[in-house]
């Protein structure tokens, strides 16, 4: 179990990139070992700070997006054009390379295995990376908790770990998985480009008498507009956990 989630009591420590994957053709995973790791909860996030030459440094912070692990911690990066951190991340970094990393970081919007009660994910672009953290500590645990994700993103090319989820969801262990596409859908695609609306939740998300564990990762919008329609159907905001970014992409 992850101790250290106060951040004035975390030390910066120097990873090393040991592989890098393209996950789509705007975002890689970065696969990094950190010497001391204290381990990590699924739904937690590091900061990550590039200094340059002359001095200057900057950090951001990113989602981990592997289950617990020793010392290897995953993080995937989307890439912002504009961007100060995320092209160098997504585009630069090589196996090899060194990267500072601070972490783990949070202790509210974490799922953990011994949890009981069914979950319900729901994921907004790259908001998803900390719902596949969750994801991937449940195969890890090999247990059966019932597991249900919507997941909209601006369509196939775009979604992360899509091979993955739809191999776990097809494994009979009990995850479920609903895409939302907001602007391309694949051929024969039974419903059109849309945004995540009150009639997909209803056919999507666990019902609310069944009190599941609730979880909305993505940019404010439509973390705003998700937990708003799933308090409309029914849900209990007491069990509804949030966590947002915004356009600066100062989180993912």
């Amino acid at each position: 179990m992850a101790r250290a989630t106060v951040l004035g009591r975390l030390t910066w420590r120097v990873a090393t990139v040991t592989a890098v994957r393209d996950e789509t053709p705007g975002a890689r995973t970065i696969t990094l070992d950190v010497p001391g790791w204290p381990g990590h909860l699924a739904g937690q996030h590091v900061d990550v700070r590039l200094t340059a030459p002359d001095g200057y440094s900057t950090q951001r912070s990113y989602s981990i997006a592997s289950a617990a692990d020793g010392d290897r911690v995953e993080l995937t990066v989307e890439l912002l054009p504009d961007g100060e951190v995320s092209p160098y991340l997504a585009r630069v970094l090589s196996p090899g390379d060194p990267l500072e990393v601070r972490g783990p970081i949070g202790g509210w919007f974490v799922w953990r295995p011994e949890t009981p009660e069914p979950v319900q994910l729901v994921a907004g672009g790259s908001g998803v990376v900390p719902l596949m953290a969750m994801i991937r500590a449940r195969a890890s645990a090999g247990i059966r908790t019932p597991f249900r994700l919507l997941y909209s993103a601006r369509g196939p090319r775009s979604a992360l770990y899509r091979a993955e989820l739809d191999r776990q969801s097809a494994d009979g262990s009990g995850l479920d998985v609903t895409y939302a596409y907001t602007r391309e859908v694949p051929d024969g695609w039974g419903r059109p480009p849309a945004r995540v609306d009150a009639a997909l939740l209803a056919e999507a998300v666990w019902p609310a008498d069944r009190e599941p564990a609730v979880f909305v990762c993505g940019p404010t919008g439509f973390v705003e507009t998700a937990a708003g329609l799933l308090v409309s159907a029914g849900h209990d905001p007491r069990l509804i956990r949030t966590e947002r970014f915004g356009p600066s992409g100062g989180q993912r």
